[in-house]
């Protein structure tokens, strides 16, 4: 243990170390065929939030749009979204989920939610308190804007 847990150098470093192994776990637990991280991430968000346009998948995910771009064409041509006319602004295009697309997301979305269930299972109930706050803080950090766009 740290000689000081509250030290904000000690603490981001274990914070750091935690999340980073902790994404690698998850990782672990996708078959060897399976989409990347950033294909899962736009499937997720199209099935949540219904059809997306490219600006706001990209935004999303803090990429650029040509980035996106590359994801949402290699989903589209992999048969997990299809493309649309926004029925609002035809100049505009959805991408839109298809079955394979939902039935790929689900099934990754599924493993890892098992695991990570059944480790939360075995904790303790204050070890899930602290970690219910934990993920709150946490998301807060993950949503706060960049040091740059900070006013």
């Amino acid at each position: 243990m740290p000689s000081d847990a509250n030290d904000p150098d000690e603490l981001s470093q274990r914070l750091r170390t935690a999340v980073g192994r902790l994404y690698r776990r998850f990782r672990a637990l996708r078959a060897h065929d399976e989409l990347g991280d950033a294909a899962l991430a736009v499937l997720s968000r199209v099935r949540k939030e219904g059809p997306q346009t490219l600006t706001a998948l990209s935004g999303e995910a803090r990429v650029t749009p040509s980035s996106m771009s590359q994801t949402v064409n290699r989903l589209t041509a992999g048969g997990y979204l299809v493309r649309a006319a926004d029925p609002d602004d035809g100049r505009r295009v959805l991408f839109h989920l298809t079955e394979s697309g939902r039935r790929v997301e689900g099934e990754s979305v599924a493993r890892s939610r098992a695991w990570f269930r059944a480790e939360l299972v075995a904790a303790t109930d204050h070890e899930r308190a602290v970690l219910a706050e934990a993920a709150e803080i946490l998301r807060r950090i993950a949503d706060s804007p960049a040091p740059e766009d900070r006013a």
